[in-house]
């Protein structure tokens, strides 16, 4: 529904098409609103010229206020004339009651939020004596045509105003005097002190009915659940991301520990946790975690990733944090590596996690579509009198020919920089789906002496 004024007051739409044949409305309260005026009108071709004029577009903008629409309408002869239709306001006291049914059925709210008038608050609302819908004599027509009763005009404005209503029944509420954003915080209040109301009665259970299903569970039908996510409160504003994660207790008491319990190495894994749990909050809440060390953010990508960690690649984890030694020197232990392993290891981990790792501690022999793969994308990566000589250096590893770097492929296609140190290879930086990239990483850091860490115990190859 095209409109281009919205205020809790007032709203104006702007001027709709014509309409092309067929009935004015589809709703049940659309066809009410028309029945309102069909038998408020005394003259009948009256309404025939006025429907004329809603279906060839005559009706202007149309304002809808309390208890008043006013649109300009054209004749034929292009004549204009201001027309307004008068509909009674609702009264404080008939709007107390009628916040209360529609508070009594959390279905009538979802309905109204579906853009839907409820028929069994329309009932409940005649049964209290609050005509919600207009009936005869309910539309009191002014136009600036000086007619006495409906004329073209003011018959052309109620048609048009049924597409209107048709769309959004909050139309019709708020010529009965409240806007929807009013109505629907008034809604909210009452129903959350209802709901409190409950809360406080659920001490003395004897005085409050609560509706059971078959079963004898209590519960609510799911029309009336979406409309209690709207009643409830809103969430409060989230915390501030605090600077960094809180102290871990300290474990070391008076009290001799159990036999095989290590309260220093508790510490550090508490504190890990409590690092992680940071980490965790900072996505959490919204934060970039730009601010995270490199390490931290490499171990937070990792976090997320699908497949919990194996003992031995949570060592790693660990290790990539640089514990102190003692600790370092338990990890590797503990993971069936030697210090020098655990050290590339790590390395490894910072630049990639347990992918980096993979590609560091697994051979993988690529199949021949995923081979073919490979060798097209390191024949695109280069123009011809840039590409480097590459030697395969069996499974998934290209050794640059006079270089000390070699290029790795991972499974998910990414390629990754790797140095020599003497015998052995370590990582150099982290992947990229580029090949050429990821070499200029590794022969960078070649050129800066960089390669390797001195300590390496890679199973990788000695090409």
């Amino acid at each position: 529904m095209s409109g281009y004024g919205y205020g809790d007051d007032e709203r104006t739409f702007a001027a709709l098409p014509p309409a092309q044949g067929g009935a004015f409305t589809r709703t049940w309260w659309g066809r009410a609103w028309l029945k309102a005026l069909e038998d408020t009108a005394l003259d009948g071709q009256q309404l025939k010229a006025g429907r004329r004029h809603a279906r060839a577009g005559a009706v202007g903008a149309v304002s809808v206020r309390p208890g008043r629409i006013t649109a300009v309408v054209k004749d034929r002869d292009g004549t204009s004339h201001r027309s307004d239709v008068l509909v009674r306001e609702f009264s404080e006291e008939e709007w107390e009651r009628l916040l209360d049914l529609a508070v009594d059925s959390a279905g009538h709210i979802a309905a109204l939020l579906d853009r839907e008038m409820p028929p069994h608050l329309v009932e409940d609302a005649a049964a209290a004596g609050l005509d919600l819908l207009p009936g005869i004599g309910d539309l009191d027509p002014e136009c600036g045509c000086e007619a006495w009763d409906h004329c073209p005009h003011t018959t052309a404005l109620c048609y048009q105003v049924a597409r209107l209503i048709d769309e959004d029944p909050f139309v019709l509420l708020l010529m009965r005097g409240r806007g929807e954003r009013t109505l629907l915080d008034q809604l909210q209040s009452r129903s959350v002190s209802r709901a409190a109301r409950v809360d406080r009665a659920a001490d003395d259970p004897s005085g409050v009915d609560v509706p059971e299903g078959d079963d004898g569970m209590a519960g609510v039908s799911a029309e009336e659940a979406y409309a209690e996510g709207f009643l409830l409160p809103p969430l409060p504003a989230p915390p501030a991301v605090p600077d960094g994660p809180g102290r871990s207790p300290s474990l070391d008491t008076e009290t001799e520990p159990a036999p095989g319990i290590d309260p220093v190495a508790l510490e550090f894994l508490a504190s890990d946790a409590a690092a992680r749990a940071h980490r965790m909050l900072v996505v959490a809440l919204g934060a970039s975690g730009e601010g995270l060390p490199g390490p931290q953010a490499s171990q937070e990508s990792h976090e997320s990733h699908e497949s919990p960690l194996t003992p031995a690649q949570d060592a790693v984890r660990l290790a990539a944090g640089s514990p102190v030694p003692w600790i370092a020197a338990r990890l590797a232990s503990g993971s069936g590596r030697t210090r020098a392993e655990m050290d590339l290891a790590a390395r490894a981990w910072r630049f990639g996690g347990a992918a980096a790792l993979a590609v560091l501690e697994e051979e993988w022999a690529p199949d021949a579509e995923a081979l073919a793969r490979a060798s097209a994308r390191l024949l695109e990566a280069w123009e011809d009198d840039e590409r480097p000589t590459l030697r395969r250096a069996g499974g998934a590893r290209w050794t640059a020919v006079g270089a000390e770097a070699q290029l790795r492929l991972g499974k998910d296609g990414h390629w990754w920089p790797y140095l020599k140190s003497g015998a052995r290879w370590s990582p150099a930086g982290p992947a990229d789906r580029d090949p050429a990239t990821a070499l200029a990483t590794a022969l960078a850091g070649d050129t800066a002496g960089t390669g390797g860490t001195g300590e390496g115990g890679s199973t990788g190859d000695g090409d």
